[in-house]
């Protein structure tokens, strides 16, 4: 008797365990105005090609920069806008070489960065689906604080925004 129990105590337990039917609901949170579309994590496949273009950019390999560089819209933190890697690199270049004028500190520690996408859309009008968006910080030798966006299709930029603020004393204090 001992020894059904124990087998149907096993075969109860494998029949549990074998239940592989489960579907994970895509966790998402928050939302884009004038769409029906929430944010998602993206992937570390995207981050890492943001890592290539952040090492490249750090040594100034200009060519692996506009390697990964397509058409788009780059919005620098003056208010400059470039479309393309040929007009990025020169922009960037600009700032590196006044930079080098002026004595002041160039270079950058780079404090996080994470992946981010937009649900699907039942509207096909939204484009905002293509690729993956990259939030990065930065805090640069210069004491400021740079907050970027980078969006990346098939390992090229198309998309990226720059904004610059002082440290503030709560982040003087950890340092």
């Amino acid at each position: 008797m001992k020894n059904f129990i124990l087998l149907f105590s096993l075969i109860g337990l494998f029949v549990s365990c074998a239940d592989n039917n489960h579907t994970c609901e895509v966790q998402t949170n928050g939302f884009i105005t004038g769409s029906d579309q929430t944010i998602m994590m993206g992937s570390q496949a995207t981050v890492e090609v943001f890592k290539k273009f952040d090492a490249a950019w750090a040594v100034r390999d200009y060519e692996t920069l506009k390697a990964h560089i397509g058409s788009g819209s780059f919005i620098h933190d003056d208010g400059t806008i470039t479309t393309n890697g040929e007009e990025f690199v020169a922009k960037i270049d600009n700032s590196y070489q006044a930079s080098l004028e002026t004595g002041e500190d160039w270079g950058w520690t780079t404090n996080f960065a994470y992946s981010v996408k937009p649900s699907a859309s039942n509207d096909p009008e939204n484009t905002n689906t293509q690729g993956e968006w990259v939030n990065a910080r930065f805090t640069g030798a210069d004491g400021a604080v740079y907050e970027e966006w980078y969006q990346f299709v098939e390992g090229k930029l198309i998309n990226w925004s720059s904004a610059k603020r002082e440290l503030t004393k709560a982040e003087e204090l950890k340092e």
